[in-house]
């Protein structure tokens, strides 16, 4: 693996990490902020905003593009907090860890740390909030992966059991006020559910769930990306119990993970790990029995090695 400081969109100093398979670049003038994850060589899985790149400094939240790392439960002052300075990082082996200022306005630092594995694709992913307040805070570490326009994600049911053999139900299923189970990008399979984007799209869509088989998937021109989360059981999570969540509207599909709910202490910690990997040359139908068959090996492959 190698890294470099390399100029990207409007940016002059981005870190770009990489090996024969793979690059992630990442912002240093703002963030934490990994702009670009994709193929060598081929388009970036990740949106970017032509009319955001490059920018750094102001008071006014920008979303930028690629993959970011957020408070929730969503609050227009606490997560829409600007993360427009610089950061610090470093690289250790092929490890790279970006450390944001503590916010004034909510007392909150922001930490991520990246590994990108020797010879494929595979990046380990984790996310840190520290309680720099003199308060406890309440809150969930959420990632999103803000992904580029044209595909779609795909997320499994819980393992079907049939009735009278299951009795309880098996995890919430949470809509927002704007969520329309109508609209045509939405696809709901026995065993997978779909949600296309699409650029003619007027309104946004999103939804919420428990997905504690801790996988979701994004395929676009071919490629497949797998996002791998855990699931805690017997603990609380934001938004009526949800680790995983998507949204989409005209310009991008954001697939975001999130850490159970924690109170903080002054100067404790939540870490809340992903895992990413990315294939080439996939051909994915949009049928249930074919995308059971055809999934089946990229999830093989994928296994994590993340814990709750």
């Amino acid at each position: 693996m190698t890294h470099e400081i390399i100029p990207y969109g409007g940016w002059q100093k981005c870190l770009r990490l990489a090996n024969d398979n793979c690059d992630l670049i990442i912002t240093t003038e703002v963030g934490p902020r990994v702009i670009r994850y994709g193929l060598v060589g081929q388009p970036n899985e990740f949106v970017e905003y032509p009319d955001q790149m490059g920018q750094t400094g102001g008071t006014a939240y920008r979303s930028y593009g690629g993959h970011r790392l957020w408070v929730a439960p969503e609050d227009k002052v606490r997560t829409y907090f600007p993360d427009n300075a610089p950061i610090g990082w470093k690289v250790e082996n092929n490890s790279a860890t970006l450390v944001a200022p503590t916010e004034k306005s909510t007392g909150l630092q922001k930490a991520i740390t990246l590994t990108l594995d020797e010879d494929s694709s595979h990046v380990k992913v984790i996310h840190r909030i520290t309680n720099r307040s003199a308060n406890p805070q309440t809150l969930a570490a959420w990632a999103l992966s803000v992904m580029a326009p044209g595909g779609r994600a795909i997320f499994p049911h819980e393992p079907y059991r049939p009735h009278p053999d299951s009795l309880l139900p098996v995890r919430p299923l949470v809509f927002w006020s704007y969520t329309d189970m109508t609209d045509g990008r939405w696809n709901w399979g026995t065993k997978f559910i779909q949600l296309f984007q699409d650029a003619k799209a007027e309104r946004p869509q999103k939804i919420g769930v428990l997905c504690s088989l801790g996988w979701a998937a994004y395929a676009n021109r071919k490629h497949l990306f797998v996002k791998r989360f855990p699931h805690a059981p017997n603990v609380s999570y934001a938004d009526f119990g949800c680790n995983l969540e998507l949204f989409t509207n005209a310009r991008m599909l954001e697939v975001e993970s999130l850490s159970p709910l924690v109170t903080l202490a002054p100067g404790e910690a939540v870490t809340h790990k992903e895992e990413w990997y990315l294939y080439d040359g996939v051909s994915l139908g949009t049928r249930d029995e074919d995308l059971d068959v055809q999934l089946k090996q990229y999830l093989e492959q994928s296994q994590p090695e993340i814990s709750a």
